[in-house]
């Protein structure tokens, strides 16, 4: 992966407020950060950000980047740390927002100068990031997405890994310089606290300087007081209202509380309505901070909704989790789930043909990790980017569907929009291609195209009767009533590099596999003697 990479279910200010609502309600605990590029017009996307309710913007200065940064974006991408910084102070504070948010920058900070200059110029929070590495022993190689660093910090091989002799005290010490020479400088200013000091840009003085270029540098716009009206904060004073205490998880957990506690199954039948965002997260969070990783019992809890859901339905559930929606949901749905199940069906008295609509919106199952997903309906656009475990069924989807796709499986039972698996690097998609337009669609810059073979056919045909039993879906059961036919029409999309690690993986397990003539009988002298009877290798 690059750094930093794409974030595909962010292409807008409203996408950002919905990310942020999202990880706020699986986790209430967490302070949310959004990095933005210092660069010219800064202030104006950070004010959008702070309205947003993020917690934290951080400015990141154009001096900063690890190895695994483009070396375009290390030297043409951004600007000092400095001039960014200071823009949205200023904005903020002129807005009334920047007493809402922690503001922090980065970017090359090594000394304790320059937390304090940073903090005259309007942050109360600092980034280091490589100079403790250089304090741990880096030694600046550039080659930490190459798993080959020398001096084992940016590696898994454990032969490299065995040559890091960087230890805590190392950063502790780095550290405490740092907090040292920054109260030096506080002391010198007359400060005693970090908060009275920032954005008072008038205790810092233009160096003079008769350099022929440097005369000409005009520093008033940086060095600029915000004005700031009375009343208005100039640093972190009050708290975001992300609306959490009006979510419907709220109740959800309540009613839970039997699963919570002691494990007992629970199902509850409930209206829901599109003014209910994210509904199953905070639930699902709170599964995983009393059950961890592991979850609950298969079906533990089982909520069964009727209505149109809003944004992020069923994002972050876990397992054990069973979410049943008798109607249609907007985007996101199931993004970033780690287990339990989700189906969406359209209301039994529907007249329309379901395969024919769609039933979800746009990004469904975006970064999914493991779980059970069934959709009778088409999906919008952006299907299953970046799953890396979830197995699904959908009944069509738009543009660039299973995108970056890294594990899962994905059953398509109609068409794809354009793009389809393009990145795709692992997983497994299977699409009806009815009209044998499935190629001119595909992304072939890493996949391949192929039959399913008769471990994939009885694989699908299961999947499409639990598509059946959870959704009623009309087209699974057409295509299971006239299986032989329809199974003709199935293309497997298969990821090439992915395909040759299985075969590998599958190599060696042979090769590890004892034969038949490697094992003997071994018949126990003494029936009473308690060895074990029966095959043994030599």
């Amino acid at each position: 992966l690059i750094s930093p990479p794409p974030h595909h279910d962010i292409y807008s200010i409203e996408d950002l407020a919905q990310l942020i609502f999202d990880l706020k309600m699986v986790n209430p605990r967490a302070r949310i950060s959004v990095k933005l590029v210092a660069e010219a017009g800064v202030g104006t996307v950070a004010a959008g950000v702070a309205k947003a309710h993020a917690d934290l913007i951080l400015i990141s200065g154009h001096d900063g980047g690890t190895g695994a940064s483009p070396q375009t974006s290390i030297k043409h991408a951004g600007v000092p740390w400095e001039l960014g910084l200071a823009e949205t102070h200023q904005v903020l504070v002129k807005n009334d927002l920047r007493s809402r948010v922690f503001l922090q920058t980065d970017g090359q900070m090594r000394t304790g100068r320059d937390v304090v200059i940073a903090t005259l110029l309007g942050a109360e929070e600092y980034g280091f990031a490589t100079a403790p590495l250089v304090a741990s022993g880096c030694i600046m190689m550039r080659k930490c997405h190459l798993n080959t660093c020398p001096v084992g910090i940016a590696t898994q091989d454990p032969v490299l890994r065995a040559k890091f002799q960087g230890k805590p005290e190392h950063v502790i010490r780095f550290m405490f310089y740092v907090a040292e020479e920054a109260r030096e400088w506080m002391a010198q200013l007359g400060f005693r606290t970090i908060n009275e000091m920032v954005g008072r840009v008038d205790r810092i003085r233009v160096k003079d300087t008769r350099h022929w270029k440097a005369q000409r540098l005009d520093f008033s716009d940086l060095l600029t007081p915000a004005a700031a009206r009375d009343g208005v904060g100039t640093y972190k004073s009050l708290e975001q209202d992300h609306g959490l205490d009006s979510a419907l998880d709220n109740e959800l957990i309540e009613l839970c509380k039997p699963a919570l506690d002691s494990g007992q199954p629970v199902e509850l039948n409930l209206p829901i309505r599109n003014v209910n965002r994210t509904v199953g997260a905070m639930l699902g969070g709170e599964v995983a901070r009393r059950c961890g990783s592991q979850g609950l019992a298969e079906g533990t809890i089982r909520l069964n909704f009727e209505g149109t859901a809003g944004q992020s339905f069923g994002a972050f559930i876990t397992q054990g989790m069973h979410l049943h929606l008798e109607g249609c949901a907007n985007d996101y749905v199931g993004k970033g789930m780690s287990g339990g199940l989700i189906s969406v069906r359209p209301p039994r008295t529907a007249t329309f043909r379901a395969d024919e609509n769609i039933i979800v919106g746009n990004t469904a199952l975006y970064g999914a990790t493991s779980g059970r997903a069934f959709f009778c309906g088409k999906a919008g656009e952006r299907f299953c980017v970046r799953n890396s475990g979830v197995i699904a069924v959908v009944e069509g989807v738009g543009d660039h569907g299973c995108e970056y796709m890294t594990g899962g499986r994905v059953l398509c039972l109609g068409s794809t929009g354009r793009n389809f698996a393009a990145g795709m690097s692992g997983g497994f998609a299977f699409v009806y291609d009815e009209d044998r337009t499935l190629a001119q669609r595909c992304n072939m810059g890493m996949i391949e195209l192929e039959a399913l073979s008769t471990e994939d056919a009885v694989f699908v045909a299961q999947l499409l009767e639990q598509h059946v039993e959870y959704t009623g879906s009309e087209k699974a059961r057409a295509l299971l009533a006239n299986w032989e036919q329809s199974l003709s029409k199935f293309v497997k999309v298969v990821p090439v590099e992915y395909r040759r690690v299985l075969e590998q993986t599958k190599g060696r397990d042979l090769e590890a596999a004892p034969t038949r003539d490697s094992l003997r009988v071994v018949q126990s002298a003494d029936p009473l003697s308690g060895e074990a009877q029966g095959l043994s290798g030599r």
